[in-house]
């Protein structure tokens, strides 16, 4: 079950948290991955923890050049893409009255804008071999908001709409588009929260605790599978019941 031998998986974010725990997942069902971020280095100890063949590239996402060259890179190296997960993101956290432009913006062009533009490219090869895998890694506050937060969660909502929309449109040539929503989950961006932070979080979340990067990444491993071809365009919620949704 979940077998992905075969298979090529390109996951952005990839040198640590989220990003690093789906491609070691994804590995280990057999997936030849391409790895991508900014820290070459990262991205490397990576790759040294997963079981199959890895290529890595640097990108600079939100910059429309270097994401094209990534991906010709990648699929010249890797001879195609068959999964693209969209893990990296942005925050530029800041209450809205009091938001810059520039901050809205950025986190815009790399949390959605990149991604279509990933998507876009990534689904041009998936077509001619009548299948593929688009999973976009959004998040609970695209769902709930959060305060100082605006920019981000405009930027994961538009994900959700943009995900269900690409699914309509290729889903005759056996492509699937869904989208992922992790909750609090223990990451190195969350790791440096003041305790008080972490515990308010938690009060509201059932199942008391923060989730792991791996329980995240079990959920891209299913619907990149055969087992789900039936799934696409919706969103799996991964958060210990914070949300209900």
């Amino acid at each position: 079950m979940f077998d992905l031998t075969g298979k090529v998986a390109l996951v952005t974010g990839a040198s640590g948290g989220i990003g690093r725990a789906t491609a070691i997942a994804l590995s280990a069902q057999g997936a030849t991955l391409v790895l991508t971020g900014r820290r070459e280095a990262a991205l490397q100890e990576t790759a040294d923890a997963c079981a199959t063949p890895c290529h890595i590239f640097t990108a600079s996402l939100g910059d429309a050049e270097s994401e094209a060259k990534m991906l010709a890179d990648a699929e010249a190296a890797a001879g195609q893409i068959d999964i693209l997960v969209n893990n990296a993101g942005l925050t530029k956290d800041g209450l809205a009255m009091r938001m810059k432009d520039d901050d809205f913006a950025q986190v815009i062009d790399v949390n959605l804008s990149a991604t279509f533009r990933l998507c876009r490219g990534a689904m041009k090869g998936m077509m001619k071999r009548r299948w593929g895998r688009i999973i976009n890694v959004v998040s609970v506050v695209g769902f709930m908001g959060n305060p100082g937060q605006a920019n981000y969660a405009a930027s994961k909502a538009g994900i959700v709409g943009m995900t269900k929309s690409i699914a309509r449109e290729v889903g005759s040539r056996g492509i699937t588009a869904n989208c992922v929503a992790p909750g609090f989950v223990e990451t190195a961006m969350t790791a440096e929260l003041p305790e008080k932070v972490v515990a308010e979080q938690i009060a509201h979340v059932p199942s008391g605790r923060m989730g792991k990067p791996e329980e995240i990444a079990a959920a891209v491993v299913y619907l990149a599978s055969d087992e789900a071809g039936y799934m696409s365009g919706t969103t799996l919620h991964v958060n210990g019941g914070m949300a209900m949704l």
